[in-house]
């Protein structure tokens, strides 16, 4: 089996995969509607958002299998993150990479792959928008096209939530500084009170004593 080549940016790809905070998240609808159409489009029994960090492939969403994440190294969309177009694999059994890959050997027996990579737009590729079948087959170009389109669209949505969780912590942050301030201004309040009553004190003592002169 050939193991998956490392990108040349890995370091670094890795740094932005762990800052978009989605690995090991809940399925979310968002995403579940665009594998869902991935699937159908290009008339595929599984289709996965698969997020490759230094040990896995982790997936976001899947249709067609219940199998959450599988070993990077063998790994198909290990594969395909080293390219920016589509990564098509017809027959897997006819590939020196993968012929003895243990998920071509046995359950799911891939036969088909194509996955388009998930780029970022500063250019790093996350994981892919993939669809598997059982059969060897290929993609029409229409099927291409709009798989590469799907993953664009996959890209946005990471974008997107991504800038409402640096949203939502900046609000979180906005809230605790006006916490401090109010606590702030209580405290300060209350610092100017004590100083009056000391004054008040200062006062009724000066005037006692020079009452009683």
């Amino acid at each position: 089996m050939n193991v998956p080549p490392t990108p040349p940016n890995e370091k670094k790809r890795l740094k932005v995969l762990w800052q978009y905070e989605v690995l090991d998240t809940v399925p979310e609808e968002m995403f579940d509607n665009l594998t869902e159409l991935a699937a159908r489009i290009c008339e595929a029994p599984i289709a996965l958002i698969s997020l490759v960090d230094e040990r896995r492939q982790w997936f976001k969403s899947q249709v067609g299998t219940t199998v959450k994440e599988t070993s990077r190294d063998v790994s198909f969309c290990a594969h395909a993150i080293n390219q920016s177009e589509l990564f098509i694999v017809p027959d897997a059994t006819l590939d020196e990479r993968f012929a003895s890959n243990p998920l071509v050997i046995s359950d799911p027996r891939i036969r088909f792959y194509a996955g388009a990579p998930l780029i970022t737009p500063d250019g790093y590729a996350l994981g892919t928008l993939c669809v598997i079948d059982k059969v060897p087959r290929d993609l029409r170009a229409d099927q291409k096209e709009a798989l590469l389109i799907l993953a664009r669209h996959v890209v946005f949505q990471l974008e997107l939530r991504r800038r409402s969780q640096e949203m939502a912590g900046v609000r979180a942050e906005h809230d605790k500084a006006q916490e401090q301030i109010v606590r702030l201004k209580l405290q300060l309040a209350e610092a100017r009170k004590q100083l009056r009553e000391r004054r008040k004190s200062r006062d009724a003592a000066k005037n006692s004593s020079k009452k009683k002169k």
